[in-house]
């Protein structure tokens, strides 16, 4: 059932029948060719591609594909201008060279054969027949030659194409026959053919350029007389070894395959829970947009109606006057009442007030205008400029920026400080997913652990030793997310962290050595305890180094520690030292790793320290004027210059206690830059040597406030 898909004609969506192999390695079934074919022949033939889709109602041809067959159709035509007449639809078979290939969808050349040309996939035919007789194989195939009712059949005759029962077999294949010599195979209804043929002839050949197989003719005079060309047998052999050993290879990575399904499964199930909370986030967005045109629309509404019931009652009210100057009406009817009196002081007195409301009646009738006006053009609202807003209103996805791990705030110590930011230095997303990934070359698929975090920095614990890990950060607002940052690779240190502060007890000298109140940062000073012993130095040059060692000890196992040495220092010398050797290192008159110890030689030119001498009580290396320098032993380059790199930001030290080694690190890196033995028979302890000017900062454990100091800025 698991390969149904496979065996899907991409024309007609049905198991294929007689299918044929196209030059672009793709199957369609002869039936389907031959339909695609006619309609795009028809198409061109009768003046237009709409009779093309109702060829047959079998297959089922997209619109993409029609587009193709207008196209080919046109080019076609214009081939026809030129002499080429297409066949008649009652023609066998089909002459157009070009075919839409509905299963990559591209446009392909079947040469000057056509449809003649391409071989039946029998392979193909075969694994089909044998899904459908395990789809029916509850149908039992009857016999084509038994009287009524027939028998169950049990063979197939490939030559005589029919199927038999035992007795109907015997009797029309009798022994000494030239039918007792056909080939038979179980019940079937697929009779394919025995071998394939190519223009009449059998085909013992592989065309290795066109990739398919040809026979002896074509290969002397055809179109593929001067292709490259083996012979079927090691074609066969090839072949079936490449593909056993492709198939081989998917069967080993099933494990990584499941794997990949399982993630797309839960991408199948975040996209449904992402687009449904995105339908819910735009219905609400719409909604307000709803509820604000609502409460414009009821403003202005009430606006109109107040508008209109003034402009009525003002109507009403010139109505009414008008209406009173009507005889028998109003003030006309009133004044004909007041003519009717005989008194003229009477008369007078009524007839003067009355006169003047005559007057302005009569200079309202010669010059009419309305007491308010009948339209609403003051009401007309514009919402030109907020269709222009709607019309482009879209989700805001291309808005969200693509946040970048900044690599130099971001740092790799006992945990992982992963900081980000946004190049144009806006927040615009509301939380960002955070992922990584140990890198692991043994490991086909890469699983990424997923953190969500509100802020812009996040510290990862419980990572492995000596390792190298992949981050990535996206930004979300809502539903809508940015893509996936660079990826930035960190590389744990190769032990876990020791952490400890400087003694400021055991051979601390206060005199020349500055320490910060935290006793996580020293830095040597000269004042005047140097200038007055300066005075006393006439001859040579003594001068001494002050050390200063870690508060605890190492006993076993192996640890890592971190320091940033100032570019400033002249001269500072980092280590380890045992405690059975302690009391040399403090109790020394002069510094015998300087190359300015001058003790039996008389002069200065440092040769007695020409190879590193493993017997000192310490084991250190020298740093100083930017540069690291690795110390002189027989294994060591003999060039000078080789032997000076470039000092890191920050160094790192990996004591390994149970080998008996210590290693030196750019701890940016974690590289190592030089290793060497040790004596660990006592307790080690750090060790650090300054002198002129310089300052020594231990790296401090990143903790959770890193993270919260991060959201600060």
């Amino acid at each position: 059932k698991g390969i149904e898909r496979e065996l899907i004609c991409p024309a007609c969506k049905e198991l294929f029948t007689h299918p044929l192999i196209l030059p672009c390695q793709h199957n369609i079934c002869h039936k389907c060719m031959k339909e695609i074919l006619f309609a795009f022949e028809d198409s061109f033939g009768d003046g237009g591609s709409e009779s093309s889709n109702q060829s047959s109602p079998r297959i089922k041809i997209s619109s993409s594909s029609m587009d193709r067959i207008d196209r080919i159709s046109r080019s076609a035509s214009q081939r026809r201008s030129f002499g080429w007449r297409g066949r008649k639809r009652n023609s066998l078979t089909p002459r157009s060279t070009l075919f839409p290939c509905p299963g990559c969808q591209r446009d392909i050349d079947l040469g000057e054969r056509g449809m003649n040309g391409l071989f039946r996939n029998v392979t193909l035919e075969t694994i089909v027949e044998r899904y459908r007789q395990a789809a029916r194989a509850a149908v039992a195939i009857m016999c084509d030659f038994c009287k009524p009712p027939p028998q169950e059949s049990t063979k197939s005759c490939l030559d005589c194409s029919a199927s038999y029962c035992n007795e109907c077999f015997k009797m029309h294949h009798p022994w000494g026959t030239a039918k007792a010599q056909h080939e038979y195979v179980g019940p079937t209804t697929n009779f394919r053919p025995k071998i394939l043929m190519c223009l009449k002839k059998k085909v013992n050949m592989y065309c290795e350029i066109c990739r398919r197989p040809v026979c002896h003719l074509c290969k002397l005079g055809g179109c593929h007389a001067n292709h490259r060309v083996t012979t079927m047998s090691t074609a066969y052999k090839t072949l079936k070894e490449k593909l056993s050993k492709d198939i081989d290879y998917l069967i080993s990575k099933e494990s990584q395959v499941k794997a990949h399904i399982t993630q797309l499964d839960l991408l199948l199930k975040e996209t449904e829970c992402n687009s449904e909370r995105a339908k819910e986030e735009a219905t609400q967005s719409f909604e307000k947009l709803f509820h604000v045109l609502e409460e414009k629309k009821t403003a202005a509404l009430m606006a109109i109606e107040a508008s209109k019931n003034l402009r009525l009652e003002k109507l009403q009210t010139q109505t009414e006057e008008y209406q009173g100057l009507l005889e028998n009406n109003g003030l006309v009817g009133y004044a004909q009442e007041v003519l009717k009196e005989t008194d003229p002081s009477c008369f007078v007195q009524t007839a003067k007030q009355l006169h003047v409301r005559i007057q302005k009646a009569t200079e309202s009738l010669k010059s009419f205008r309305p007491a308010a006006e009948t339209t609403f053009e003051d009401f007309i609202v514009d919402i030109a400029k907020q269709e222009e807003v709607l019309d482009v209103l879209s989700f805001h996805s291309n808005g969200i920026e693509i946040p970048e791990i900044n690599e130099e705030q971001s740092r790799m110590y006992n945990k992982a400080l992963i900081s980000w930011e946004y190049p144009g230095k806006t927040d615009l997303a509301d939380v960002f997913v955070l992922e990584y990934h140990k890198l692991n070359r043994e490991e086909d698929s890469v699983t990424w652990k997923e953190v969500e975090v509100y802020g812009k920095s996040k510290v990862i614990s419980d990572l492995d030793d000596d390792s190298s890990y992949a981050f990535r950060v996206r930004g979300y607002k809502g539903s809508i997310c940015s893509p996936w940052s660079r990826e930035v690779v960190l590389r744990t240190p190769p032990a876990p962290v020791f952490s400890f502060l400087f003694d400021d007890k055991c051979g601390y000298n206060s005199e020349h050595l500055l320490m910060n109140p935290r006793r996580t940062s020293v830095e040597s000073r000269a004042g005047f305890p140097l200038l007055l012993g300066s005075e006393r130095m006439q001859v040579g040059c003594y001068i001494t180094l002050d050390y200063i060692i870690g508060d605890t000890g190492i006993a076993k196992g192996k640890h890592f520690w971190a320091f940033r040495v100032e570019a400033y220092s002249y001269l500072v010398k980092v280590g380890v030292v045992s405690s059975n050797k302690m009391q040399k290192l403090f109790h020394n008159t002069h510094d015998t790793t300087s190359p300015r110890y001058d003790q039996d030689s008389g002069h200065d030119s440092g040769s007695e320290d020409a190879f590193f001498d493993s017997s000192q009580p310490f084991t250190l290396v020298t740093l100083g004027m930017k540069k690291f320098f690795i110390p002189t032993t027989p294994a060591a380059p003999k060039d000078p210059a080789s032997r000076i790199l470039p000092l890191p930001s920050c160094l790192g030290i990996c004591l390994d206690c149970d080998k008996g080694r210590v290693g030196f690190y750019d701890a940016g890196r974690m590289k190592c830059l030089y290793e060497c033995e040790v004596d660990c028979s006592g307790m080690m302890y750090p060790a650090f040597a300054l002198m002129g000017g310089a300052a020594v900062h231990l790296e401090e454990a990143v903790t959770e406030k890193y993270e919260e100091y991060n959201d600060d800025i």
